[in-house]
């Protein structure tokens, strides 16, 4: 997406083309067990937001996976 580039409505579909020259399908394609969730990381908003376009799915912000692993029950 390359920051704000993607957000502007003329580029979006450019950026969903990027996307699925090997993100996408990357993402669509990555299998984990039955019992685990694939988990996405991404640092910057714009790569965020084009993966949740993109396949519909919501990328962590590495913070906040440190923050879920850091947790304690």
């Amino acid at each position: 997406m390359a920051g704000a580039f993607g957000y502007e409505a003329e580029h979006y579909d450019l950026s969903m083309q990027v996307g699925e020259l090997s993100l996408f399908p990357g993402l669509r394609a990555a299998r984990v067990g039955i019992d685990h969730e694939m988990l996405i990381v991404a640092s910057g908003v714009s790569c965020q937001a084009q993966i949740k376009d993109g396949v519909g799915r919501t990328a962590l912000h590495p913070i906040q996976l440190l923050a879920q692993l850091l947790e304690v029950d």
